[in-house]
This record gives C-alpha cells, sequence and structure tokens, in this order.
C-alpha cells in the first residue's frame, strides 16, 4: 500500500486526525476571531466538525455539529457537552426550521468536487439567517512552485483550489464581507497556504 494511503487510513482515526490538527487548531481558527465576536453569536452550525475540532471554542453556546463519519461523531460526543449529529450535509434540514447565525466550514471543502461545493454552499445559504455570517476556510493550492503547492497537492483532499477559485466560487452564493488569504508556518516556513472568507446572506 502506497505511504499516502497509510497516512490518509490513520487520519481518518479521530486521536490520529486530532494530534495531528492540534499544532494548527488555533492558527486556522485565528482570522476568525479577528473578525467576529463569539460572544454576540446566538446559534452556531459546524459543517463537518470532524472530531469536534473547534468544538471547545463553542462551550455554552447553542451549537451543532455535523459530520458524515460516525468514528468523529462518536468521538466529539465523548469530548464535548455539545450536540453532535450524523448527516450529509448537502441534503440536512434542521427538524424546527430555524437557521444559524454562525455557521462554520473549516477544511471542508477541498474534499469535494465542485459541483458539491455549490450544492452544499447553496444548503448552507438557505440555513444563514439575514444577519449571519459564514465562515470558511480551507485550503489553497499555490500556483507557484514551494512547500505548500507540494502538501496541498499531497493532501487527504483531492480539492485544493487556487485562492481566486475559491473566491469566486464562495461568492455565487454569498456576499463577500471578509476574505484574506493566510499561511500555516513552522519555524517561519509557510507549510500550508489558507484562504479564510466571511460571507453574509445575499
Amino acid at each position: 500500500m502506497p505511504l499516502l494511503h497509510v497516512v490518509y487510513d490513520l487520519l481518518s482515526l479521530p486521536a490520529v486526525y486530532r494530534m495531528w490538527q492540534a499544532p494548527f487548531v488555533d492558527a486556522k481558527f485565528d482570522p476568525i476571531l479577528r473578525h467576529n465576536d463569539l460572544r454576540s453569536v446566538r446559534r452556531v452550525l459546524d459543517a463537518g466538525c470532524g472530531p469536534g475540532t473547534n468544538a471547545h471554542l463553542f462551550h455554552g453556546m447553542d451549537y451543532l455539529g455535523l459530520d458524515l463519519s460516525p468514528d468523529y461523531i462518536e468521538s466529539a460526543r465523548l469530548r464535548h457537552p455539545l450536540r453532535f449529529e450524523v448527516a450529509d450535509l448537502c441534503s440536512w434540514e434542521p427538524e424546527n426550521g430555524e437557521g444559524f447565525d454562525f455557521i462554520l466550514v473549516n477544511s471542508l471543502l477541498h474534499h469535494m468536487d465542485t459541483a458539491s461545493v455549490h450544492r452544499l454552499l447553496g444548503q448552507l445559504s438557505r440555513l444563514l439567517t439575514k444577519d449571519g455570517h459564514i465562515q470558511i476556510v480551507d485550503l489553497v493550492l499555490p500556483q507557484h512552485l514551494s512547500i505548500s503547492r507540494a502538501l496541498a497537492l499531497a493532501d487527504r483532499g483531492d480539492f485544493p483550489r487556487p485562492l481566486e477559485e475559491w473566491r469566486g466560487i464562495f461568492e455565487q452564493h454569498f456576499r463577500p464581507v471578509v476574505f484574506e488569504p493566510f499561511a500555516l508556518k513552522m519555524g517561519g516556513l509557510a507549510l500550508w497556504e489558507l484562504a479564510y472568507f466571511k460571507g453574509a446572506a445575499r
């Protein structure tokens, strides 16, 4: 079995995935904290929540985490006193029909082909309240030869996209408020390039 496939299989294990993400969790969420006051948030939808990677930031809030992986959801439930459900995000509907004023989509979309991304964002646009915002962080495929490009191409997700392609996709569904590129670094070296998008309902 190729080495990358072994790594991908390991990352599907919640404990391994949490350890892999741990050094970068705060840095990935930093743009969201800089552009939002979480104290004003009413209802949170964490779309593609994984094993509850960011759930600790929402303790005490009206929070719902959704993920397609039963293993990830089981792990999240064991670690956080919040609500988690196994669900297909593209077709999921809230039971009470209420919307969310804070929708988080963190590092999910580069695992999806373009048609599926548009389906999901279309669905999320219907769940976003008129005064709410969607928060998206995702992996950028740099155009230049670099460590960041090599790591993006080696990622478990098959669909990292150039920065401007992400911008075009997001703006088809939401009114842009913030669009900000940033990098995850180690020892001053940029390892992954990402995009942060904050959008409002159109």
